[in-house]
């Protein structure tokens, strides 16, 4: 696909986009979004931080692949409004930097099964786990 079908594509799914028209925060687990076609989607902290928007992710290189591990227990500790676009995530983690626009809430909410099955899917394949590795003392 070029570069110009993907942009393309990028503006229709944009524009079919829904507006959302509620957000509620459930620390530390997750967040509930509401859009105005009527989809409301329970969007789990460790969803949320595994498909962090932020470049600096705390990401794993494992065979060309980026992945993020030992996440599920991660916890939200609080959220930001940017804007009238999106919300900014602070996890337990101390991960902050991580823009999540509305458009991008629906588009996870949306896809949650499969982007969570494939994960998983993942993290089999490189032989990691959803559980935070136990630290040595």
């Amino acid at each position: 696909m070029s570069a110009i079908q993907r942009a393309i594509r990028s503006l229709h799914t944009a524009a079919e986009c829904p507006s959302l028209t509620r957000f509620s925060l459930h620390p530390p687990k997750s967040v509930e979004v509401e859009f105005s076609n009527g989809n409301m989607y329970s969007l789990s902290a460790e969803f949320l931080r595994i498909y962090s928007p932020a470049a600096d992710s705390k990401v794993r290189t494992v065979g060309g692949e980026k992945v993020i591990f030992g996440r599920r227990h991660v916890g939200i500790m609080s959220a930001e409004p940017i804007g009238n676009y999106g919300v900014r995530i602070l996890f337990d983690d101390l991960h902050k930097t991580g823009i999540y626009t509305w458009d991008y809430m629906h588009h996870l909410g949306s896809n949650k099964f499969s982007l969570m099955r494939n994960y998983i899917r993942t993290l089999k394949k490189h032989g990691l786990s959803r559980d935070p590795s136990l630290r040595k003392r």
